[in-house]
């Protein structure tokens, strides 16, 4: 007799109930309600924060609803994806301990680059219950013989952490994988689990199509956050400008100390490893007992750092964004975040990989690297009080990652047309694909369309019975050695001379060492042997100081949300009580003496001059992104008057114009030089926007498999692959305008990199803003850190303190 609902609905009460009583639980209201939804046929996102038990309210329904369908039958029942490697591993063992409490005994089996090849033959022979994978291998799943029958029995894809896939090239992966699925494992269940965001409804409708039976399922629980700022004790002593913070490290000692363990965040990867060595330094009793932790590291590296602190072993960890991620390292009941990460769901996310079990509070530490980062520090606090979470925008119209998928699919069983082009767009990104684009993707894969067919080596894939294959094995290798959507700057293997592999480092840094230099590394200083290929032997060197790799792409901008809310701190310094806020009345002092504090609808300008020049500084606090769009943009308005050269600088608060003749501001804001009229083609004028395209154009490139990397023991130069995408993109332009790549490279440029969007949005805000304009005799707080910031730029025999002092006196 086959089980009703209610039947259904009864026992999974009866047997959800038992297995929190034998844990000592009690079940949030939010895991009971999954359950529900989840047999009642519902598909759906979990909104819920990071050790509130959520892995469980999706993990329990599964393996109950395969017990009592299908009685413990083999075959993969349960897809679960998550965008870390480094997340599986927890995920397995929860899923795994879960079933075997219950009696389903489960084998979960994990699928990822790490992945052994005797692992990997094991699931092909003897299917898991449940994979946990990333969306790199689901699509290498994908592109397998014969991956219909491996997934035939699929009944539910949990897709954790959808928040951090959510608007990026790896979240249009997973739509496209899923569709696939979805297409013949026809009673398909989907599930995401997400931190909470500013668009919560619209990333659901992006994993789900919004037609399905759907649902949003948000927690109750209310996770206990401590935010505590380490405050200079002077603030006359702190520089107004930095970027280590290195002057608190004394303070940081003591929690440090007070802590069980201790996960210290860094926003770059050359800051991780300068902490770990400044922090040795000043605490010699932390050695062996600190790692650190980021993405350039080996797997192994990375693995035993992880299980090291899972054992509690460790006092304290270094690491970047690549423990971001909802890693259940239980004996973390601190975390420390030097200078402010930029955005509030990145604060938060951090700060909840501490107390990372049901009922515990989370502690996070601020450490501000300079002055103004303390306006920073209060404005997250205001934000993680009121629940104010930034949006995370989908990706559209990704051709890049739509042709890859479509070759993925040629390199396995081959694909027809017809048959993908209606699950294609059922996705949310590709839903506008009209037929003829949908022709010209065919046509450049089987002919490399009106560009390159005359080369038959882009002739990738051919037509046998009206089903679209890879025939080649060369080309099928290639492909399947290049799936991902993840743009690495091309890198170098770092090996001691016995072979141990520490990690990778951009070629572009290993290019400027000699042999016998010096440079830290893995929290090692090492000394450079030799370079073989893209291998760098090094040993450890007996000097103490070494240079500290600076890796490409480490400046992040403020977003929309914080911008706002930091203005709000701005305009209310005289009122609010905030410590930060208390703590710069000093610096509030200074910039009124000088200049002016600027009013909830006022815009300040301030006008100097200098040995250097002609200083135009702006401040509209909307972020290092947005405030370089309007520099440039000013910079070109301006030099429509009068024929003038800029130099620009900026941060996340402001901008800087340097002239050698007079910045003639007040004649330009007469003629309205803030207007949105004409935007489009100012950006263009104002910017290379075409080398801004043709640097997109790089990785849309290797993504769409037009260029290939290499293999693993002969990788191609990354001058080499920058010239071969170069090229492409120079064909397209000249002969090939329509080229869909080529559109998608203008298209990201206007709104990735130039952020046309927000750009617009601060000049409609700017329009109906009060114009200050104030010509102060020194540098003042708020222009300060954006002069020292062209300072570290520009090229002179004088070093930045020098330069610095100078600037103090003028």
């Amino acid at each position: 007799m086959p089980y009703t609902l209610a039947k259904k609905i009864a026992n999974w009460e009866a047997e959800l109930g038992n297995w929190y009583q034998q844990k000592g639980w009690v079940p949030h209201a939010f895991q009971l309600e999954c359950a529900q939804k989840y047999f009642e046929g519902y598909h759906g996102l979990l909104n819920a924060p990071t050790g509130s038990g959520k892995t469980y309210a999706l993990a329990l329904p599964a393996i109950l609803d395969h017990m009592q369908r299908l009685k413990g039958k083999k075959g993969l029942f349960l897809l679960w994806i998550t965008p870390l490697k480094a997340l599986s591993g927890d995920i397995k063992e929860a899923i795994e301990k879960a079933s075997e409490e219950l009696g389903a005994e489960w084998y979960v089996a994990l699928r990822n680059g790490d992945t052994d090849i005797k692992e990997r033959k094991r699931q092909q022979k003897e299917q898991p219950q449940c994979l946990v994978t990333t969306p790199e291998s689901l699509h290498l799943l994908l592109a397998s013989k014969g991956y219909e029958q491996f997934f035939k029995d699929l009944s539910c894809v949990v897709v954790d952490e959808w928040h951090e896939l959510l608007g990026s090239k790896r979240g249009v992966q997973v739509e496209l994988g899923l569709s696939r699925l979805r297409g013949f494992c026809k009673n398909l269940r989907v599930w995401g689990i997400s931190a909470t965001i500013g668009n919560l409804e619209e990333a659901r409708d992006v994993l789900i199509p919004s037609e399905w039976k759907v649902c949003t399922v948000s927690s109750d629980y209310k996770k206990q956050t401590n935010i505590h700022t380490i405050i200079p004790d002077t603030m006359e002593n702190f520089p107004w400008a930095g970027h280590l913070g290195i002057k608190l490290l004394d303070k940081i000692l003591p929690v440090i100390e007070n802590s069980e363990t201790t996960l210290i965040f860094t926003n770059t990867r050359s800051q991780s490893e300068i902490w770990y060595q400044r922090l040795l330094d000043a605490e010699p009793k932390l050695a062996g007992r600190m790692a650190i932790h980021h993405g350039s590291l080996t797997s192994e590296v990375r693995k035993w750092v992880e299980d090291m602190l899972h054992a509690g072993v460790l006092k304290a960890v270094v690491c970047t964004s690549s423990l971001d991620l909802g890693v259940d390292f239980r004996p973390v009941d601190t975390v420390i975040q030097i200078g402010s990460p930029k955005g509030v769901a990145r604060f938060a996310q951090r700060a909840g990989r501490s107390g990372h079990r049901p009922g515990e509070a989370s502690n996070m530490w601020f450490v501000p690297t300079h002055s103004l980062e303390l306006l920073e520090a209060a404005a997250l606090k205001t934000a993680m009080q009121k629940g104010i979470m930034e949006s995370r925008l989908p990706v559209v119209r990704a051709f890049d990652v739509l042709l890859q998928y479509l070759m993925t699919l040629a390199v396995s069983d081959g694909f027809k047309p017809d048959e993908i082009y209606q699950e294609l767009i059922q996705t949310y990104s590709y839903s506008t694909v009209t037929k003829a684009e949908w022709q010209w993707l065919i046509a450049f894969l089987t002919d490399g369309g009106k560009s390159l067919n005359a080369y038959d080596e882009y002739h990738r894939v051919v037509e046998i019975d009206g089903v679209y294959k890879v025939t080649n094995r060369r080309t099928a290798m290639q492909h399947r050695m290049s799936i991902g959507t993840i743009a690495h700057d091309h890198s170098m293997l770092v090996k001691f001379l016995n072979g141990q592999k520490l990690g990778s480092i951009e070629e572009y840094f290993i290019s400027r060492l000699n042999e016998g230099d010096c440079f830290v590394f893995a929290g090692k200083v090492l000394e450079m042997v030799r370079v073989e290929g893209p291998i760098a032997y090094v040993r450890r060197a007996t000097k103490s100081k070494g240079i500290v790799p600076s890796w490409q792409g480490g400046r992040m901008s403020l977003s929309s949300e914080l911008s706002e809310l930091l203005r709000q701190k701005i305009y209310g310094h005289s009122i609010l009580n905030d410590i930060e806020i208390q703590a710069l009345q000093p610096l509030f002092s200074i910039q009124k003496e000088r200049s002016h504090i600027p009013e909830k609808n006022e815009l300040l300008i301030e006008l100097n001059q200098s040995e250097d020049g002609n200083h135009l500084f702006v401040f509209p606090f909307e972020g290092r992104m947005v405030n370089e769009g309007l520099a440039m943009l000013l910079a070109y308005r301006l030099s429509l008057n009068t024929r003038q050269s800029f130099s620009i600088a900026m941060n996340d608060y402001g901008f800087e114009l340097l002239s050698n003749s007079e910045i003639k501001i007040e004649e330009a804001l007469e003629e309205d030089v803030f207007s949105t009229a004409n935007l489009i083609a100012d950006l263009f004028s104002s910017t290379n926007y075409s080398e801004i395209c043709r640097r997109r154009f790089n990785e849309i490139a290797t993504i769409s498999g037009l260029v290939f990397k290499g293999f693993p023991d002969k990788q191609v130069k990354s001058r080499h692959l920058q010239a071969n995408a170069r090229l492409f993109f120079e064909v397209f332009r000249d002969y090939e305008p329509d080229n869909l790549l080529l559109k998608q490279a203008g298209e990201e440029a206007l709104y990735y990199q130039l952020e046309e969007h927000r750009l617009r949005a601060a000049l409609e805000k700017i329009g109906s803003m009060e114009i200050v304009l104030k010509k102060p005799e020194k540098p003042t707080p708020f222009s300060f850190p954006i002069m020292v910031d062209r300072l570290r730029e520009e090229l002179t025999n004088e070093t930045v303190e020098d330069r610095i002092a100078k600037m103090l006196d003028f």
